[in-house]
């Protein structure tokens, strides 16, 4: 594959003189362009929805939910990653990213770093990958030496590998359980995959991994049940959480939540069901922790 037939490389024909046009017409051309990103995530959506299903069996078995790529693509996983833990009260060492060139990267560009395979194995290697995992590589073109490395020692250990990437049949797939490639065409800027391709990437793993969350029983209805009340902030989020979900009042909320020495999925079951604390947790435990199972069980 010659990085210059790459469809991420190519010209776009709308934006040829997007130097030469009214400021207000150069954004119109830039939003017009913005708009394919929905629809070509849109096109895939079943295999979205397929990575989630796999990625999730994985993550419940205590496996990990690791991003890796290099440049843009590896700046995006990380932020997912460093985003998943405060939302969802996850473990730094339950999801993470892995950037060729490590932290040093995230601020600068390394030379050469994209370009080497061995780095990425010895990335992989350094933080034990086992079949266990998950792992999402990311790379635009779908060509990047390192995160096609990545995903082919991911194969190799047996982990779950998901490819990201913005192109068709391209070698970073060939390693893949699962491939999502919304294909969104030319940037308009010549080859600033940060664009369109970086908006696609960054729609699908915020997709995947609300979606994981979602399965995985971190959400009961649309809320956000896995705060952890540190601070007067996020106890009184807690408090209104708890209040929504059951449909009570901030006051029976509070009493629970003490009732359930903070722990949330615990106090909106308790609720809930209208049992004792024993009887939640009794119910959490028959359920995996997923709240919304463990009510429906307490009301049968």
């Amino acid at each position: 594959m010659n990085f210059e037939d790459l469809l991420t490389e190519q010209r776009n024909r709308h934006s040829t003189h997007i130097d030469r046009v009214e400021t207000q017409e150069m954004v119109d051309i830039i939003n017009r362009e913005d708009q394919r990103v929905g629809r070509a995530i849109q096109k895939e959506l079943p295999q979205i929805a397929k990575a989630i299903d796999l990625a999730t069996r994985r993550f419940d078995s205590g496996g990990r939910l690791i991003y890796i790529g290099a440049g843009t693509s590896g700046r995006l996983g990380v932020l997912d990653a460093t985003e998943l833990r405060p939302t969802y009260g996850l473990e730094e060492s339950q999801t993470f990213g892995i950037i060729a060139g490590g932290p040093e990267a995230m601020f600068h560009t390394l030379e050469g770093v994209e370009d080497s395979a061995d780095l990425a194995v010895n990335d992989l290697k350094k933080v034990a990958l086992t079949q266990q995992d998950i792992v999402i590589g990311i790379a635009a073109s779908g060509a990047t030496p390192y995160t096609v490395a990545a995903l082919g020692y991911s194969h190799q250990v047996g982990a779950l590998s998901i490819a990201v990437t913005c192109v068709n049949d391209s070698p970073l797939e060939q390693n893949a359980d699962v491939t999502i490639s919304p294909i969104v065409g030319p940037e308009v800027v010549t080859g600033a995959t940060l664009m369109k391709a970086g908006t696609a990437q960054k729609m699908v793993l915020n997709m995947l991994s609300s979606g994981i969350m979602i399965r995985s029983g971190k959400i009961y209805q649309n809320l956000m049940i896995s705060v952890v009340p540190t601070n007067e902030k996020t106890l009184r989020r807690a408090k209104r959480i708890i209040a929504a979900a059951t449909q009570t009042s901030e006051l029976a909320a509070e009493r629970a939540l003490e009732r359930a020495n903070n722990n949330v999925p615990l106090a909106i079951v308790l609720i809930e069901t209208k049992g004792t604390i024993a009887e939640a947790k009794a119910l959490l435990d028959q359920s995996d922790g997923h709240v919304a199972a463990a009510v429906n069980l307490g009301s049968k």
